[in-house]
């Protein structure tokens, strides 16, 4: 769902658009400078502003590719307190490195994960510190044109696709969706289950995909509640959406897009009340106190809060929530599906650009110049 803004912001977005069609420009031209490394270096990113799911996908890329090669994950480490290069470990915090890659370092501990706003530093940093690394994932790297990625993957909602939108600061767009071009796979996120060879092919034309892109779709899989805090007993909970849970639930969200999962818990359980705060949103004392305010409004006998894994990291900053509030919280972790079983094609095309690739070549540029 598309916000509605101001049509007096659209002359902005032009002015906005003009400057990025100059920066690209400079950039395709050679004029601004962009440093190749040797070493594959996978970019996860999109031109929409948040709510496409990297978080999910940038996992789902160090899952895949942790069992073969020694692999890193370099993000900016969005709203963190500190600056400059910082290598996740067991001291850092959430302020220290930001939500998402206290997450990914968390979820994989056998991973290299640092956050540096400046990539080409970030990239220098974690091959002198972590010589052995042999990939290297940059999530939300898409507009850092500064470094030339070997591999680009471009993500866009299924229901908020790109070309349907408009620039910032009139739309969400970071950039005009032309630029789309410089991705080798285009990922339709949050799609259904399945999707037929003509709605594929509907979408691929609708997107505007070029003859060397490859384009694949993802949905969301939600898995069963996990408590924030480490409850000594877990409730049994089921997903069936022939029948309700009689259960209350307070859906506590941080992220840019909380619809689809708001959606997911009304199918499943009884009585819902969505509490939204914006993304990243750096939990208060107040949050905490309205959110147990709303846990008591619930008419249901048996309530929970459920929230988000990212929400979750940040949640766990308050060691004093007291009960019964906090044996009732409860995250949902997500992960991605394949539709349509493109899910062994989607793993051997990475694999086979990593493994193939011990430079980090452009291997859509040579298919594009062929």
């Amino acid at each position: 769902m598309l916000k509605k803004r101001s049509i007096f912001l659209y002359p902005l977005s032009f002015l906005y658009g003009l400057v990025i069609e100059i920066r690209n420009f400079l950039f395709n031209a050679k004029i601004f400078k962009s440093v190749e490394f040797k070493i594959p270096v996978i970019c996860v990113g999109n031109i929409s502003a948040g709510g496409t799911g990297k978080t999910p996908h940038t996992e789902y890329l160090a899952g895949l590719l942790r069992e073969k090669f020694k692999v890193a994950v370099l993000s900016r480490g969005y709203k963190r307190k500190s600056s400059g290069f910082i290598l996740a470990d067991e001291t850092k915090t959430v302020n220290d490195i930001g939500d998402e890659p206290w997450q990914i370092s968390r979820k994989f501990p056998d991973i290299t994960v640092a956050v540096d706003s400046n990539r080409v530093r970030g990239v220098q940093k974690i091959l002198e510190l972590k010589p052995e690394t042999g990939v290297i994932i940059l999530d939300d790297g898409y507009q850092h044109r500064k470094l030339t990625p070997g591999f680009s993957i471009l993500l866009t909602d299924y229901n908020r696709l790109m070309t349907k939108d408009h620039l910032l600061p009139y739309g969400n767009l970071r950039e005009p969706v032309h630029n789309s071009h410089r991705a080798d796979i285009i990922i339709i996120t949050k799609s259904p289950e399945t999707i037929s060879p003509m709605q594929k092919r509907i979408f691929a034309k609708e997107i505007r995909k070029a003859p060397f892109q490859t384009l694949y779709f993802t949905s969301i899989k939600y898995f069963h509640p996990v408590p924030v805090f480490n409850n000594k007993k877990i409730y049994p909970f089921r997903y069936d959406h022939e029948k309700k849970m009689d259960c209350g639930i307070i859906l506590v969200t941080g992220i840019a897009n909380p619809y689809p999962l708001l959606e997911f818990i009304k199918v499943n359980f009884c009585e819902t009340e969505h509490l939204q705060f914006e993304d990243h949103h750096s939990f208060t004392s107040n949050d905490i106190e309205r959110i147990s305010a709303a846990l008591k409004k619930l008419k249901s006998t048996l309530k929970f809060v459920f929230t988000t894994e990212k929400d979750a990291v940040r949640l766990r900053g308050f060691a004093n929530i007291a009960e019964p509030l906090r044996s009732l919280l409860y995250y949902i972790p997500i992960g991605i599906d394949f539709p349509n079983n493109d899910k062994e094609d989607f793993d051997n095309l990475i694999v086979n650009y990593v493994r193939k690739n011990k430079r980090n070549n452009r291997v859509s540029e040579r298919k594009r110049h062929s």
